[in-house]
């Protein structure tokens, strides 16, 4: 049996290579580090806008800021409990209590503003929930007028009732594009899923979730903007930008915004001016965060709301665009470094 062959020693780059690759994997963090500052620098910023002190809100799944009283908040609990939603002011206390009748809270996990038929202001709560990942044939989603008076009474609510087309599904995200009043749901998944409702909700029979695009794993909660030019899905740990499509879909990514750390965060919406994110969590008075928008995602000034047509599909909600030309520019600078490297050794 012969001996193996003693293996080559790797040549040695020369200490000059070195030092301009050192320089290069340098200037790649620096790229990196500043494509990040934004989002970073919305989460420094970040301050308690209220914190949630009524006794009866101990899983507070779901945010909404009114559309006809300003400074008011919406929020409900999670499962178990009864239906009804609660009107917060801007110190936290509760105004109003709206109770949905007709209605069960199954698993009720989101809530946003959207329009009724005669586009009157109107809430929708998600009872979209189902822990057992596909144990519920179909999801509810339901209704009631948005009060011009804002005291505690009882709503009758309009009930919608959804399936996915590609069978059912845990989710927590449920948003309404306001330019288009159409609903969205996001699944709670590592690969999680976007889904659009039909245009016109009915009441009867079932209406189909399509497919549209892809959603940052494990999303807990969402929200459109209120001029409708972009989108934030949340997850536990942070959130994310997207860019609206002429179609009104959640389209690019714009990057992700950082969060600060919550006990269980679940409930994400934008306030009324569109410049900054409110944020909260499950958990009895827990605080709700005002997070501002990085610099590139603010409105260019205040507009209402426009109704949209149609164009571009959704993409890969993990695909960002600042990544991209993160990569782009590693990839150039280290390439770079390694050709001027070999031309010095041949020279």
């Amino acid at each position: 049996m012969t001996s193996p062959r003693p293996r080559r020693a790797a040549p040695a780059l020369p200490a000059r290579t070195v030092v301009r690759l050192g320089a290069a994997c340098g200037a790649v963090t620096a790229v990196g580090a500043v494509a990040a500052a934004p989002a970073a620098a919305a989460a420094a910023r970040s301050e308690v806008a209220f914190t949630i002190r009524d006794p009866r809100i101990t899983e507070s799944s779901g945010l909404a800021a009114s559309k006809r009283h300003p400074g008011v908040v919406y929020t409900h609990n999670d499962s178990g409990g009864r239906a009804e939603i609660f009107a917060l002011g801007p110190d936290g206390r509760t105004r109003a209590v709206l109770t949905l009748a007709g209605a069960q809270a199954r698993d009720w996990e989101a809530m946003a503003l959207g329009r009724d038929e005669r586009g009157r202001p109107a809430i929708y709560v998600g009872d979209i929930g189902d822990n057992m990942g596909g144990a519920w044939p179909y999801i509810t989603v339901y209704r009631i007028p948005e009060p011009a008076e804002l005291r505690s009474q009882t709503l009758r609510a309009t009930a919608f009732r959804l399936k996915y087309e590609d069978g059912p599904r845990n989710a927590e995200t449920m948003m309404i594009n306001p330019r288009t009043n159409r609903l969205y749901v996001a699944s709670k998944l590592f690969s999680g899923k976007i889904y659009e409702a039909p245009a016109r909700l009915r009441t009867s029979g079932f209406n189909t979730l399509r497919r549209v695009g892809d959603a940052p794993g494990i999303a807990t909660d969402g929200a459109f903007s209120p001029d409708g030019r972009l989108c934030v899905i949340r997850t536990y740990f942070g959130a994310r930008a997207y860019t609206v499509g002429s179609d009104g879909r959640p389209g690019k990514s714009l990057g992700p915004i950082s969060l600060p750390g919550q006990k269980q965060g679940e409930s994400l919406t934008f306030t009324a001016d569109g410049r900054s994110l409110l944020a909260g969590s499950e958990g009895g008075d827990q605080p709700v965060y005002r997070v501002p928008l990085p610099e590139n995602m603010l409105p260019a000034s205040p507009s209402p709301a426009r109704t949209g047509g149609g164009g571009s599909g959704a993409e890969d909600g993990r695909r960002d665009s600042t990544g991209a030309s993160v990569g782009l520019v590693a990839a150039l600078a280290v390439a770079g470094a390694l050709g001027y490297a070999i031309v010095r050794k041949r020279s």
